[in-house]
């Protein structure tokens, strides 16, 4: 629910009043004693979904953009008539449920901060999501999203384009370009900082920690984290919802992957920062695109009715450039997963053949202790570089054939040559 206050021009009060009747909607009078151009100020409670129509209309009836129009939440309407206009709004369907136009384009501004906070707490989420990644702590990793300032660009550029409002689409474009560009450099001027005051350990594999290598190799999955996040996003500030919650979903999908490509840039490894950054890009057009196709299909439409025809056409064009941009990151992160798979696939593999062989007869002596799969340096498309197979025996020297037949049933598995690496160890029950 909504309480309205708005001033009223001169000549036109009766007008207005009027209409309000007509709505059978219940309002308050009081003279305006402060500017000539305006008469009086009229109080009256809306449902929420009854704000933009019955605006729309006192617009038509003379009440324009200079005029004040203050839009405040109400907590409690007793009123047969106000029932009767919930009943008339509330229908129960995705357009009832929305706040308001004016509301929607007042909170989509609200959400970004000025840009000296909108900078300051980027770089300082993007540092602390870089020390969780290094850390391999997923708590500080979560820390970092929640004080990410992202959700209003996010979400303000898709607001701007469905009511056509330019200043703010701009506005929001613009600080998520920088919000990327200053997430991967601060990530990097802090990694390479503790790179080389030896704050970590010297030579360190980023590789090898989970909460990086996960975002250096990313698959298909991280579409639907980021095409949620924008669906989330859109539904609760649209319905009035808090959207804190959200913002820190939004975060999840853009401020760890900057930090995991800012790390790999420190670390001299530009081929690994490839898939995040991509990530990073490919969750940015994805938001956007799922902020879109959900406004729009909530009822959303610019205040001008001339230029309704010209919105829906440049939405529509903006639309289907984010699905073909998003299309084809979707099939170089379906690559990624499908390499990934294909990883997967030769550790199961390696490991079966390696059980197989040491199942011969021939060598019922030996046991199998462990099968390493060492996988290359080549991000994001990472595939099997070196099988280490661990065997235990009797003292002494392998049987003189197990390595090569190990290694010979491993390599049919893939199409590449891979190193096969015996360790043998004596066994001796005391």
């Amino acid at each position: 629910m909504r309480l309205v206050q708005l001033t009223v021009p001169t000549g036109r009060r009766e007008t207005i009043l009027e209409t309000l009747d007509e709505r059978e909607i219940d309002y308050v009078v009081t003279d305006e004693a402060s500017n000539r151009e305006y008469t009086a100020v009229v109080y009256f409670p809306l449902p929420s979904a009854a704000v933009e129509p019955v605006l729309d209309e006192l617009q038509d009836e003379g009440i324009d953009e200079d005029a004040y129009t203050v839009v405040v939440d109400a907590e409690t309407v007793v009123s047969r008539r106000f029932q009767a206009l919930r009943d008339e709004y509330e229908k129960g369907d995705v357009e009832s449920d929305r706040i308001s136009r004016q509301e929607l384009q007042a909170e989509a501004e609200s959400l970004t901060p000025t840009f000296g906070v909108y900078a300051t707490m980027t770089i300082v989420s993007a540092v602390v999501a870089t020390a969780g990644l290094l850390l391999d702590s997923p708590a500080v990793v979560v820390g970092s999203m929640v004080i990410a300032p992202l959700i209003g660009p996010a979400l303000g550029a898709s607001v701007g384009s469905v009511i056509d409002d330019e200043e703010l689409f701009t506005e929001s474009i613009l600080y998520q370009l920088i919000g990327i560009v200053l997430a991967i450099a601060a990530a990097a001027v802090f990694a390479w900082l503790v790179r080389t005051t030896n704050i970590v350990p010297p030579g360190l594999d980023i590789g090898l920690i989970d909460e990086i290598s996960e975002r250096l190799t990313p698959d298909l999955l991280s579409l639907a984290v980021a095409l949620g996040a924008g669906v989330a996003g859109i539904v609760s500030i649209a319905t009035g919802i808090s959207v804190a919650l959200v913002g820190v979903m939004i975060a999840a999908a853009l401020i760890p992957p900057a930090a995991a490509a800012g790390v790999a840039i420190a670390w001299g490894e530009p081929s690994a920062a490839i898939g995040s950054t991509a990530l990073v890009l490919v969750n940015v057009l994805s938001v956007n695109l799922a902020g879109l196709l959900t406004l729009w299909y909530a009822g959303y439409r610019p205040e001008n009715l001339f230029s309704r025809d010209e919105t829906e056409q440049r939405v529509r064009e903006r639309v289907v450039g984010l699905a073909a941009i998003v299309f084809i990151f979707a099939i170089f992160l379906g690559g990624i997963t499908y390499a990934s798979y294909g990883l997967a696939t030769f550790e199961e593999s390696a490991q079966n053949e390696a059980e197989i062989v040491l199942g011969e007869d021939e060598f019922a002596e030996y046991q199998l202790i462990e099968t390493e799969v060492i996988v290359d340096e080549d991000y994001p498309f990472v595939g099997p570089e070196r099988v280490i197979v661990t065997i235990g025996g009797p003292p002494g020297e392998e049987e003189p054939g197990i390595a090569d037949t190990v290694a010979e049933r491993i390599n049919q598995q893939t199409n590449e040559d891979v190193i096969v690496e015996i360790r043998y160890i004596g066994q001796v029950e005391r």
